[in-house]
């Protein structure tokens, strides 16, 4: 993926943080500054889990560990970035709203990102 396309994907990311803070009770976002910092920062604490635990145990994941993932690091992320605020059961709520979401707007994992960055520069030597 191309620089302008992370940079997109982060925008298209704090739109939708932005959107899920006027939808889930419990969850807010100041502004759109604060949901990018927060996507930004729910990317990297996804990338790091994903580098520990493995693909199956990150917030990309499917299924009930990648929801639980999910929560964990939305909860965790307000800790980082100003202007968040989130309880328990917002933090539940929006990965529930966010992989709603993410059914009608797949975005890759930064894992897949970078192997499919890696394959096609490979096939081009």
């Amino acid at each position: 993926m191309s620089f302008l396309g992370h940079v997109v994907r982060f925008i298209v990311a704090a739109l939708v943080l932005m959107l899920v803070g006027l939808i889930v009770p419990q969850f807010s976002v100041g502004g759109f500054w604060s949901a990018l910092m927060l996507a930004i920062v729910i990317a990297v604490l996804g990338w790091i889990i994903e580098a520990i635990f493995g693909k199956k145990v990150t917030p990309f994941g499917r299924g009930i560990v990648g929801f639980v993932a999910s929560a964990i690091v939305i909860w965790l992320a307000q800790f980082i970035v100003g202007g968040v605020s989130v309880t328990w059961l917002g933090a539940i709520l929006a990965a529930l709203v966010i992989g709603i979401i993410d059914l009608f707007i797949p975005v890759s994992t930064p894992y897949e990102a970078g192997r499919s960055d890696n394959n096609r520069r490979s096939s081009d030597h």
